[in-house]
């Protein structure tokens, strides 16, 4: 049995559905469950999508009941083994370039792009400090 993350990034965004489309081909995100509203199933209710290097993303859309949570803005930080290949499948998919491909003086290779509602993810080869 494989360990559910520990941590989960929460967005709302104005169109769920896309958003996910857009998760999963640009950036390799693996849906695991989503479910629609009953009344409209335009609206994704819950959504979650795994990270292969561990972590996800839950997110729905935006809805009168959540309307005090803003539709996406911020960022998120994501840790991969192939940060060149994932920059060129992000472009492909239609993310907008923030900063390219840059080699950083502590030793991680990383780029930054936003997606189509403006959330500005980041990826690299950067853990973090262990211990």
């Amino acid at each position: 049995m494989t360990a559910l993350p520990g941590l989960w990034l929460t967005l709302r965004y104005r169109d769920a559905g896309a958003a996910i489309t857009f998760l999963r081909e640009a950036f390799g995100f693996e849906l695991t469950v989503a479910y629609t509203d009953e009344t409209d199933p335009s609206i994704v209710a819950h959504a979650e999508l795994l990270w292969p290097l561990g972590g996800g993303v839950m997110l729905g859309s935006v809805r009168e009941e959540n309307a005090d949570v803003v539709p996406p803005g911020g960022s998120a930080y994501v840790v991969t083994d192939d940060p060149d290949g994932l920059y060129a499948r992000a472009l492909a998919a239609g993310a907008t370039e923030v900063r390219g491909l840059v080699d950083q003086d502590y030793g991680s290779r990383e780029f930054t792009v936003r997606d189509p509602e403006g959330v500005v993810w980041s990826f690299g080869t950067y853990r973090g400090q262990q211990g």
